[in-house]
């Protein structure tokens, strides 16, 4: 079971449940993992409906690294997403949100 308010989302990954969450590491492995601007760019981009594949991916990896997934892109890049892109995307939009959302929203 996910905790939301600990930012957790749940994803299906071949079949597989796991739980990601976008901790502090994560968010900086995130970020590192991008080719230009920072989070808030990231952000941006998700929020105005203006992310590509790579941001899904990498937002997907960091997650799932930060809820214990030892895997990396290449693992996730071979793998069955449930929902396929439209699901992968929910879920990395859905991180995101959780990560930077005040801890008294509803």
């Amino acid at each position: 079971m996910v905790n939301p308010w600990a930012g957790e989302v749940a994803v299906v990954i071949d079949g597989q449940r796991h739980v990601a969450k976008l901790t502090l590491g994560a968010l900086a492995e995130l970020e590192a993992a991008l080719d230009a601007g920072g989070l808030i760019d990231l952000i941006e981009r998700f929020e105005g409906g203006r992310f590509g594949a790579r941001d899904v991916l990498a937002v997907l990896v960091a997650g799932l690294r930060g809820g214990g997934w030892q895997g990396g892109a290449a693992e996730l890049r071979a793998a069955e997403v449930s929902g396929g892109a439209v699901g992968a995307a929910r879920v990395a939009a859905e991180l995101l949100a959780r990560a930077f959302a005040p801890p008294d929203a509803s």
